[in-house]
């Protein structure tokens, strides 16, 4: 029995040393990367969130005058420290792609519908700021601020062509890789702002192939990566899903995983995969959660060298000195 509890208690040691993230190299000048969601935009209240909810209704006060998924505010993003903006796309009846989040335009604008079921003349005659309110629809103070901003993705590309963009497919369509890949062949200039694309996996796999330099990944991909790697994290081995991809993180996750931070950043890194660091994973929130406030961002380790995900970019980059 006490020879089974010595080696028992040996391989405790060696599991604890091979995940000890002390003992793990570090960036020797560790450089944080910031990614703002959907630009510098109004922020919202997530409690009780639900895919149906029209986040427009429950805005914070608001502070500014930005909208997401604008050029204005993607160009905001990019002055306060933002090396990647990520931007939501749908393709519309004319064969564009409309940079807007929402699957129906009822919820901010003043018009009806899918986004996808209308052309993109149509949808820049639009007022994004229609419907934002702060006090659940009794005031709407930004009506009339957002008309004729909602661009196309090419509109966004050739006003910021040296600019990285994250692309977000919202749809399950395959057939948007093809046109996202035509739109590169066509404008070869804006294919280095092209730095990844995530979203449904049809349309996400199939811009792999067709942009093999596109930084792509799944969701259904980021929970194997996650899920093998708390089972087997352990040996030192990182799953095939967690290998040449990027790695979706909440920051209240990651102090579960073997050999975190340095440790567990050096396997990916070795891997050919890097972090995006999320803000903290709420279950029944379908949302994504940012990196957006000081004590959030306090909680990101000193040699942490991924990117940082922001719905605060006007706040996180000035704190970072951006």
């Amino acid at each position: 029995m006490k020879k089974f509890a010595a080696f028992a208690l040996l391989v405790l040691l060696a599991v604890y040393l091979l995940n000890a993230s002390w003992l793990a190299a570090t960036p020797e000048t560790p450089a944080v990367k910031l990614i703002a969601h959907r630009g510098v935009h109004h922020t919202f209240d997530r409690t009780d969130l639900d895919n149906d909810t029209c986040t427009a209704l429950r805005i914070h006060p608001p502070e500014h005058e930005f909208f997401e998924n604008t050029i204005p505010s993607m160009q905001a993003a990019f002055a306060a420290g933002a090396e990647i903006v990520e931007l939501d796309v749908h393709p519309t009846t004319d064969g564009q792609f409309a940079v807007m989040h929402d699957w129906t335009i009822d919820c901010r604008t003043d018009g009806t519908g899918e986004t996808r079921s209308h052309d993109m003349a149509y949808l820049k005659t639009l007022d994004v700021g229609y419907g934002y309110s702060a006090d659940g629809g009794v005031t709407f103070p930004l009506r009339g601020k957002g008309v004729g901003l909602m661009p196309s993705l090419a509109d966004v590309l050739a006003a910021m062509p040296e600019r990285r963009f994250l692309i977000n497919f919202k749809s399950n369509e395959e057939r948007e890789a093809a046109m996202l890949a035509d739109l590169a062949a066509r404008e070869p200039e804006w294919r280095a702002s092209l730095w990844g694309a995530y979203g449904g996996d049809a349309p996400t796999l199939a811009a792999q192939k067709r942009l093999p330099a596109l930084k792509t990944w799944t969701r259904r991909g980021l929970f194997a990566c996650l899920g093998r790697y708390v089972a087997l994290g352990w040996s030192g081995y990182v799953p095939e899903a967690c290998r040449n991809t990027m790695v979706m993180l909440p920051i209240n996750v990651a102090p579960w995983l073997w050999g975190w931070p340095n440790r567990f950043q050096q396997r990916l890194a070795a891997v050919g995969s890097e972090i995006i660091l999320l803000g903290p994973y709420s279950a029944g929130d379908p949302g994504t959660a940012g990196i957006d406030d000081l004590e959030t961002l306090d909680r990101v380790p000193a040699s942490f060298d991924g990117y940082v995900w922001t719905n605060r970019i006007e706040i996180i980059g000035p704190a970072l000195g951006r």
